[in-house]
């Protein structure tokens, strides 16, 4: 088996699951689905494609480093002084984890949920060994990203396109050279690329060789010049960070190459889910029916019998039954539409969440 690194990004955000997430302890941290965090099962989930723990490598702000630390002590942890997206992260740990040029990097978020994890891990062999480390449809040192087929004309998802008609199963993935990232559609573009052939929601994983990688970032990007030197001092990194403007890797990079004609998609139908917002979560739960919003101050909102809001005071999240009346949010809630059903189950994941405190 070709040897391979996984580089997983444990960022922030999880705006859309507020006020459970928050920015204190966000998605990744969280027991969403299960005794395990989302990194915890995340790391489980690829510790069976590498020879030891040591070659899993957590990117994380520094800030966080003590949930990664407790939730996964014995990956690697990279530490960046703040938060900068994902190009700033990956640029990061190019530069820091020395590895051999013909190993492949497996660049994975921390906060997705994947059903079928036998078949993911097949999908990530078969990339590494066909794709990043081969020369499919004749590119050397590509650039691969792993696409989900679309279920659905969904505007939360960017989407990648591939060049038409020339789609070929290699190493038993079925994979396209891309022609363009698109990032978050409207509904009518959604739907329409719902009609192109063999386009992919982008699911913000990627395989690739290092020297591919810091190749595509030195040429698209000024991450290297600014990270590189300063990386072994705190203070030098701190100031490099302060100059980095946040960026993902897919503005940053990725659609660069794709013009470039460096980029080759990879298709997977693993049972994915970003846990993206609450109705995200609530489906993958197996609470059917379900939708949920995140609700900010001052926004006005009619709930029903039906429904459950979740509010948050300190450390203490609760869901409370909804009545049929519209008020004005005083705090950030999330409302979960015809929840009322699934009380107890919403109330475990909030006490799990929660420390008991849901």
């Amino acid at each position: 088996m070709l040897a391979m690194y996984v580089v997983i990004l444990a960022g922030g955000g999880g705006t859309r699951l507020w006020p459970l997430s928050r920015p204190e302890r966000p998605k990744p941290f969280l027991p969403l689905l299960g005794e395990e965090t989302l990194l915890q099962r995340t790391v489980a989930r690829v510790l069976p494609l590498v020879d030891s723990p040591r070659d899993v490598f957590v990117v994380t702000d520094r800030k966080y480093g003590h949930f990664v630390r407790e939730q996964t002590p014995n990956v690697q942890l990279i530490v960046e002084p703040a938060g900068r997206n994902t190009a700033a992260a990956i640029a990061l740990a190019a530069r820091m984890i020395e590895r051999p040029e013909e190993e492949v990097m497996a660049v994975l978020p921390a906060d997705h949920w994947i059903e079928q994890e036998d078949v993911f891990r097949d999908v990530l062999l078969s990339a590494a060994d066909g794709l990043a480390a081969g020369t499919p449809f004749g590119i050397e040192r590509p650039l691969v990203t792993l696409g989900i087929q679309p279920t659905h004309a969904s505007t939360h998802y960017g989407y990648l396109i591939p060049e038409p008609l020339g789609g070929r199963t290699i190493h038993g993935l079925f994979a396209h050279k891309l022609q363009a990232f698109e990032e978050k559609p409207t509904e009518a573009r959604a739907t329409q690329l719902l009609g192109t052939p063999d386009v992919a929601w982008n699911a913000g994983m990627f395989l690739w060789q290092r020297e591919a990688i810091r190749g595509a970032l030195e040429k698209f990007t000024p991450l290297p010049m600014l990270i590189d030197n300063a990386v072994g001092s705190e203070l030098a990194l701190t100031n490099a960070y302060d100059r980095v403007t946040p960026i993902s890797i897919d503005k940053a990079v990725m659609e660069g190459a794709a013009s470039d004609h460096r980029v080759v998609m990879g298709g997977m139908d693993v049972g994915w889910s970003d846990i993206g917002g609450w109705t995200a979560l609530l489906g993958a739960l197996g609470l059917d029916g379900v939708h949920g919003q995140v609700v900010q101050p001052g926004e006005q909102i009619t709930t029903t019998g039906d429904d459950l809001l979740v509010e948050r005071t300190g450390d203490e999240v609760r869901a409370v039954a909804g009545a049929d009346a519209t008020m004005t949010a005083s705090e950030t809630v999330a409302l979960l539409r015809g929840a009322r059903p699934f009380e107890t189950e919403v109330g475990a994941l909030l006490a799990r969440c929660t420390g008991g405190r849901g």
